[in-house]
């Protein structure tokens, strides 16, 4: 693909954004930054949240991974459903019946403090952490697609993807990322099944044979019965509900989109047609990883090493065509920004309320403050990013949730003791116990299959989840309870 036609599609998808923004940022003081004033229509929050959950890690590692775990990671997607559920009928009312702006302002409610805090502040790593690692991926397609060929270096790509972001979203934030959220996600969409049809063109076939050729290769296997194998059915069924509890109705940046609907029951709504386009789009997904390995073998292609390289390594390199490069790279480019801006926003937005206390200020000194963590924040994805390249060496997928694992588990012990028990903690003590149980879970993990036989998957969140639950446990107050003292 020419590099200068890249450039061109990049910097002319940068304007529609900037445009958006500042279209729907005129007027906006904190409040919209923060809440979009509460008028976000459901049905563009439903659709946008597709760009946001999926991101560059599903867009090429999702296809990616399909030659090693076939379609075994819809079990995860299948969880998602029960997860879902659990958000739009526990968390989200409670959400709205507290009138959070950040989430994790109940935990002050609950427990105290130092539980609220600590909270917050495993969400910032998680989300930080998670976030730096999604764009990490589709800077290194930017990388490969433009900037290589103008000698630029890989942390200059990444500074200017990051400046980008911080442009079209530091004044109207989460206003703003509502309408360009749903934009992304159209462009995410198009470029997947689009690309799926560009491949059945050059393999000749119609849709009855494309489905049948996908099925019929090993590759298309979903349900893995045997127990021990990481990706057992239970173990990714199971995990993928506790994935999407944590990383959706714990995690401030994706309620932070659902706490902008009118009500509870427009919110309940959103969540309900998010389920049914995620579980279409994931699978499209599936079966264009499956069908990208089928090209490969009978063109005589070698599979590249790293997973994460077939897709980028097909559609850039002039074997679908010019449509599919160009399809591509608005694809990776709007999952990247879909997610990457909206954690931005969110980070901001926890940061300011949860240890900033923002609220108390005039808006003018709000705009001040908010303004310097968002690039606080920008700046810290920067270093994040470049770290992920040093160190990162395999499918960035198994990555992200080998660390959600760690860092999502003490917010999933803390909500399920503070949702379903009714008893008061020592709460100066909490910190130390969420931060002992990821610490525990890694001995656990790295040992179990020498101690239990037993290999850990995404199911080591419900380990270091149940840990955070006994420690605190340990920490209750005998004879108080919930709304008696703290």
């Amino acid at each position: 693909m020419n590099a200068y036609l890249a450039l061109f599609i990049l910097l002319g998808y940068f304007l529609m954004l900037v445009a958006v923004s500042f279209y729907t940022s005129r007027g906006a003081d904190t409040n919209a930054f923060f809440t979009a004033n509460k008028q976000s229509p459901w049905y563009l929050v439903a659709f946008g949240m597709i760009g946001t959950s999926l991101s560059g890690v599903t867009f090429i590692s999702v296809p990616g991974n399909v030659s090693t775990s076939q379609f075994t990671y819809f079990q995860v997607i299948l969880g998602y459903l029960v997860g879902y559920f659990v958000i739009a009928t526990v968390l989200m009312p409670l959400y709205y019946r507290l009138n959070l702006i950040s989430i994790y302002s109940y935990l002050d409610k609950r427990f105290g403090f130092w539980s609220y805090k600590t909270g917050a502040g495993f969400f910032l790593l998680s989300r930080t952490v998670g976030s730096a690692g999604r764009m990490f991926i589709a800077v290194q397609v930017l990388q490969l697609a433009i900037f290589d060929r103008f000698g630029i270096p890989f942390e200059a790509t990444v500074l200017f993807a990051i400046v980008l972001i911080w442009v079209y979203t530091f004044k109207g934030g989460v206003k703003t990322i509502i309408i360009t959220d749903t934009l992304q996600t159209f462009f995410l969409v198009t470029a997947v099944f689009l690309t799926v049809f560009l491949i059945a063109r050059q393999l000749n076939l119609n849709f009855g044979q494309l489905w049948n050729t996908v099925q019929s290769t090993s590759y298309s296997k979903i349900f893995v019965w045997d127990w021990a194998p990481k990706n057992n059915f239970f173990k990714d069924f199971i995990s993928g509900a506790f994935i999407a509890i944590v990383m959706t109705g714990l995690d401030q940046d994706l309620m932070q989109k659902n706490l902008t609907c009118k009500n509870i029951g427009e919110a309940q709504k959103n969540m309900l047609w998010f389920c049914v386009v995620l579980v279409i789009v994931n699978f499209a997904f599936l079966n264009l990883g499956a069908l990208l390995l089928i090209y490969s073998e009978q063109m005589g292609i070698t599979i590249p090493a790293k997973s994460d390289d077939l897709y980028p390594m097909l559609a850039l390199g002039n074997h679908f065509g010019l449509i599919a490069a160009v399809t591509f790279l608005l694809g990776i480019t709007a999952a990247t920004y879909a997610s990457s801006d909206s954690a931005l926003t969110a980070l901001t937005t926890s940061f300011c309320i949860d240890f900033l206390n923002i609220e108390k200020y005039p808006e003018k000194e709000r705009q001040r403050i908010k303004t310097w963590v968002h690039l606080m924040f920008s700046a810290l994805f920067l270093v994040v990013i470049i770290l992920f390249k040093q160190l990162n060496n395999q499918s960035m997928i198994r990555t992200i949730f080998d660390l959600a694992g760690y860092t999502y588990g003490p917010l999933l012990g803390l909500y399920t003791f503070g949702l379903y028990t009714k008893w008061s903690v020592k709460d100066r003590f909490v910190p130390l116990v969420c931060v002992v149980s990821p610490v525990l879970t890694y001995v656990l993990v790295s040992h179990s299959q020498e101690w239990f036989n037993y290999s850990f998957g995404f199911e080591k969140l419900l380990l270091n989840g149940f840990l955070t639950y006994v420690g605190l446990v340990a920490l209750k107050k005998p004879n108080l309870s919930y709304g008696t003292s703290n």
